[in-house]
C-alpha cells in the first residue's frame, strides 16, 4: 500500500441518529452521488461532542449523518489525518470540520496527522471549487505561528500573515471566557434568507462557550453577529463581531458557524438548520449570498478585545 492506508482503516459510514431532528423547509436536496467528509481529528483539546464512546459514532457524527440521509447526501466520518493524502479524498465535493491544533502534528487523540502536503491538498482542493464547513473549534485549528497563548500572540492580528488554513476559514479563535464558561446571549441574523435560516426571528438567545475570534478576512458574508453587551470577561468587551459567515476561497465555498461547543446544542433546530443549510451552500445544492458586508454588519470587526489571563 506504500504507507497509504486502506479505504477500510479510515472510511466507515456512521450510524443513523436514533432522535428526530428537525430542519428547516426549503432546503434544497443534495445530489445522492455527493460525498461529505466529517472530519473531527482533535490535535488539540478534543470536545465531548466529537468524542467516540465505546467505540460508537460521535454526537457530530450522529448530526451530519442524519442531516445527509434528510437531504441526500452520503457522509463519511475519520479522525485520520492520512485520508487527505488518499485516492478517496477527490470523492469528496464538501468537508465538514470540528477540530483543534496543529492537524500535521499526532496531538491529544493520537489519531494519525495530517501530512503538510495533504494539508496544502486540503487547501488547493477548497480553491478549486471543493466546498468547507467550519463548526466551533474548526477555528482553533492551525494556528498562525508562533501560538503561546500564554504569551498572548493570539492577541496579535496577522491580517494576510495569518496561516493560509486561517485565511481559508475566514478568523481565528483567541480564547474564551472562564468565569463564566458558558453564557446566554443574543445572536443577531444578518442574513435570515440564508438557506436554514428561514423563518428565525432576530435576535436569537443562545446559550454556548462563545469564541472571541480574530482576524476576519474583509470579503465575508456575514449572516449572523454576537450582541456581545453585557457579556462577562475581557474577551467579550469589543463591539459585536460575526459568528456565523460565508465566503468564497477561490471556487470553494466556505461556511462558518461558531457555536457547537454544548452537546445539548446539536438537539436544538436553529442550530441543526443552520448547519444543514452551510453544508448545502457547500455542496452548492442551495443559494446562499456570498456578498462582502463585514463593515455595515460588524463595523468592529477589526478590534482586539483586552488580554484576560484568566479567560
Amino acid at each position: 500500500m506504500n504507507g497509504q492506508p486502506n479505504r477500510r482503516e479510515f472510511l466507515k459510514k456512521t450510524a443513523v441518529a436514533g432522535a428526530s431532528l428537525a430542519f428547516a423547509e426549503g432546503l434544497l436536496a443534495a445530489s445522492p452521488k455527493k460525498s461529505v467528509l466529517v472530519f473531527t481529528k482533535s490535535s488539540g483539546f478534543e470536545h465531548d461532542v466529537v468524542k467516540l464512546k465505546d467505540g460508537k459514532p460521535s454526537i457530530m457524527d450522529n448530526a451530519f449523518t442524519e442531516i445527509g440521509k434528510k437531504h441526500g447526501f452520503e457522509v463519511v466520518c475519520s479522525k485520520d489525518g492520512r485520508i487527505f493524502d488518499s485516492a478517496e479524498y477527490a470523492n469528496f465535493a464538501a468537508l465538514a470540520f470540528f477540530t483543534t491544533g496543529n492537524l500535521t502534528e499526532l496531538g491529544n487523540d493520537k489519531q494519525p496527522p495530517m501530512s503538510v502536503a495533504g494539508k496544502q491538498k486540503l487547501l488547493d482542493s477548497i480553491r478549486d471549487g471543493k466546498g468547507f464547513v467550519g463548526v466551533h473549534a474548526a477555528s482553533d485549528t492551525f494556528h498562525t505561528e508562533p501560538d503561546s497563548p500564554e504569551k498572548g500572540t493570539r492577541y496579535v492580528a496577522y491580517g494576510e500573515k495569518s496561516d493560509p488554513y486561517i485565511r481559508m476559514l475566514g478568523a481565528e479563535f483567541i480564547t474564551h471566557g472562564s468565569t463564566p464558561r458558558l453564557q446566554t446571549c443574543k445572536v443577531i441574523i444578518n442574513d435570515p434568507k440564508f438557506p436554514g435560516l428561514e423563518g428565525v426571528s432576530s435576535p436569537v438567545e443562545f446559550t454556548e462557550e462563545w469564541y472571541s475570534l480574530k482576524d476576519f478576512q474583509t470579503d465575508l458574508h456575514v449572516i449572523a453577529t454576537l450582541d456581545t453587551a453585557g457579556m462577562k470577561g475581557n474577551c467579550y468587551q469589543r463591539k459585536p463581531y460575526p459568528v456565523i459567515w460565508s465566503r468564497m476561497y477561490g471556487k470553494g465555498r466556505v461556511f462558518y458557524n461558531a457555536m457547537g461547543d454544548r452537546p445539548e446544542n446539536w438537539q436544538v433546530p436553529f442550530f441543526l438548520n443552520s448547519l444543514a443549510g452551510g453544508i448545502l451552500f457547500a455542496l452548492g445544492e442551495a443559494r446562499g449570498s456570498v456578498e462582502n458586508n463585514l463593515a455595515s454588519a460588524a463595523p468592529g470587526y477589526a478590534e482586539i478585545p483586552p488580554r484576560d489571563t484568566k479567560s
